[in-house]
């Protein structure tokens, strides 16, 4: 009678990790268990992860050397999977740079800067603040290179930009996640619109309007970095399937702020009777 060997806990190379990957660190943020297994669950996550760090790893790989390295700050980091993978892959071989992590859930920071010290990556910082707060925190550098904020929620995007804005980013990569601001606005509005133009059919209905108010939220915001001086790709986060909210806007500073932008953002504000945010989130 034969007998069957038990499995092999899986090598390194069987779960597609990238080179260079720590094991250890995926232990600690429990997307491996103990033993070197991956869920389902966590295969998934660390898909997405590497999926959205492809994108960051072309951005680093294209700023100016310095002597001090790359900075980037991760506004609404949650567990800090992504800033630890991007310094694991990243930071960790270059020798310098900085990466900020940015959370308003104190438990989650206290838990990022506790792992970081015992994996020993020391340019790693944590940040128990919100995205509009860290703009004015002396505990960041007055230029940050790259800033990204995921699913940060309703104007927490918004923020992320001013943010971005005022430490002079290179790059931005956003996913916006549950814009509700202009849907309120938009609903306010609503009955003195049906009345102004038929294009207040799109948004007549309930569901409309959040749909509506989101699509629209995302085209003022490229329209904004556009006119700020920015390059603005927006494309689709392939591999993120647990959440709809999967548009992704990357922004490359050029200097170049485009007038046209400018006006056809006043424009829609206009046509959509939302001037109020002409003078909040919009200024030009």
């Amino acid at each position: 009678m034969s007998k069957h060997k038990p499995a092999a806990a899986p090598k390194p190379l069987d779960l597609d990790l990238r080179p260079g990957q720590s094991i250890e660190l995926l232990k600690e943020l429990h997307i491996l268990t103990r033993d070197g297994k991956l869920n389902q669950d966590s295969r998934r996550k660390l898909k997405q992860v590497y999926h959205l760090f492809q994108f960051i790893d072309k951005l680093l790989k294209e700023l100016p050397a310095s002597e001090a390295g790359p900075t980037l700050a991760d506004h609404g980091a949650g567990k800090s999977y992504l800033g630890f993978i991007i310094y694991d892959l990243f930071f960790k071989a270059l020798g310098r740079g900085h990466i900020y992590g940015i959370e308003t859930r104190a438990e989650l920071v206290a838990s990022s800067q506790a792992l970081a010290q015992r994996l020993g990556f020391e340019r790693m910082q944590f940040l128990n603040l919100s995205v509009a707060e860290s703009a004015h925190s002396d505990a960041l550098p007055a230029h940050i290179d790259v800033v990204t904020a995921l699913h940060a929620c309703d104007t927490a995007t918004d923020d992320a930009i001013a943010f971005g804005l005022q430490k002079t980013a290179q790059y931005m990569v956003l996913v916006p996640c549950c814009q509700a601001e202009l849907a309120r606005v938009l609903n306010q509005h609503k009955a003195l619109n049906l009345q102004r133009t038929p294009l207040a059919e799109l948004w007549r209905h309930p569901l409309h309007t959040r749909e509506m108010g989101s699509q629209l939220t995302n085209v003022l915001r490229c329209l904004y970095l556009e006119a700020q001086g920015y390059q603005v790709t927006v494309t689709e986060l392939v591999g993120w399937e647990h959440s709809m909210k999967n548009e992704l806007i990357l922004a490359k500073y050029t200097g170049q702020k485009k007038r046209s932008s400018a006006e056809r953002l006043q424009s829609l504000l206009e046509e959509f009777g939302l001037q109020e945010l002409a003078q909040t989130r919009f200024k030009i």
